[in-house]
């Protein structure tokens, strides 16, 4: 098993943790490696649920704060091992994982060693398949199944943000919508329906279609709605008889997921089609009028912004707990091939933490 050193450079414990695999689906080895480091703190008390790693302290303080990050990547292209190149502001670690997000996993396991007296409490928590079908994902089942683990006053998620502080998150639905037709000959297509024709208003209205700017709690919020796949066809000569036009609407937090689907609804009404729900996931609101929220966005010295992509402070909000996004790397650069981050933000990640979690009164 490879070995962590938190106590090394956390740029240097990125490295370490970019450098074990962990594609979702094959975590194990991350996870035993984040295990073996947490379990021998002991001001830690430690809980593994499945590839899910829970480390708490038990100081009696008056408020608890989870500080969570999936240690999950999407899938390798020649990005591993990692390795330190010059950037326009100074150094910057390549590979993959670097920027979504062992970066800001590694603030977190170098901090939940260092510091054995927060001044609160905290959760620190490490998860499995965040980035792929939402079922699967760590951090949900725990919410699921064992929601007294996440308890907590607040948390904060360690998604790239560029070392900035970003509310709440967008909402994410995916649906189908399908068009009919029948099969017939291409060389007597009169005879069929062509199922692919048909979705051409189904396109028109897509292209059509104004995203919306939405202030929620202080914050503006850019949704965005697009085709995302098309599948049809049966043959080079056959007419098809199906075709569906994969649609993402990433929605602003003041509409729900049955709002969200209305809202797709009343868009493609009148076509003959069928709108099948894919996936949908629940936005987050900003979350900021908690003290502690106020507390941290201070502390941080940062304005806040809001989050486009959907991130699992959803979760927490769905918890009923005011959850920010807030780690080093550049948002744009996840999944990329060239994907890096600059030392310099992870630095700053830790220092912004380390000095909130030492003063929170």
């Amino acid at each position: 098993m490879p070995a962590l050193d938190a106590f090394a450079p956390v740029a240097e414990l990125t490295r370490q943790l970019v450098d074990i695999r962990s594609e979702s689906g094959d975590e194990a080895a991350v996870a035993d490696a984040i295990e073996a480091v947490v379990r021998a703190a002991p001001h830690l008390e430690v809980v593994r649920d499945g590839n899910v790693i829970v480390a708490r302290t038990r100081l009696g303080r008056a408020q608890r704060v989870v500080i969570a990050g999936h240690i999950d990547t999407v899938p390798i292209n020649g990005n591993v091992p990692s390795w330190l190149g010059d950037g326009v502001d100074g150094p910057v670690l390549w590979g993959r994982g670097t920027v979504d997000m062992k970066a800001g996993c590694a603030v977190a396991l170098a901090l939940a060693v260092q510091l054995p007296e927060p001044a609160v409490d905290v959760t620190w928590v490490w998860y499995d398949n965040e980035e792929v079908d939402s079922s699967l994902n760590g951090l949900g089942r725990i919410a699921r199944e064992r929601p007294e683990l996440l308890a907590a006053d607040f948390a904060i998620l360690g998604e790239p943000s560029g070392a900035e502080v970003e509310g709440g998150c967008n909402g994410t639905i995916r649906v189908d919508v399908t068009t009919r037709g029948r099969r017939a000959h291409s060389a007597r297509a009169w005879m069929g329906e062509n199922a692919i024709h048909a979705v051409a208003p189904v396109l028109a209205r897509l292209a059509a279609y104004r995203a919306r700017e939405v202030e929620v709690d202080g914050l503006v919020y850019r949704e965005s709605l697009s085709a995302v796949r098309i599948s049809g066809g049966v043959a080079g000569n056959v007419i098809p008889d199906e075709t569906t036009v994969h649609v993402n609407y990433r929605f602003a937090p003041s509409r729900s997921g049955a709002e969200a689907l209305a809202h797709l609804e009343e868009l493609f009404a009148g076509l003959p089609v069928e709108i099948t729900v894919a996936d949908l996931a629940e936005g987050a609101r900003p979350g900021l009028d908690a003290p502690l929220a106020q507390q941290f966005v201070a502390a941080v010295g940062a304005e806040a912004r809001p989050k486009y992509g959907w991130t699992d402070v959803a979760r927490f909000s769905a918890l009923g707990i005011p959850a920010v996004n807030f780690g080093p790397g550049d948002p744009s650069l996840a999944h990329a091939d060239d994907e890096r981050v600059p030392l310099a933000q992870i630095d700053r990640v830790e220092t912004a933490l380390r000095r909130w979690l030492t003063a929170v009164v």
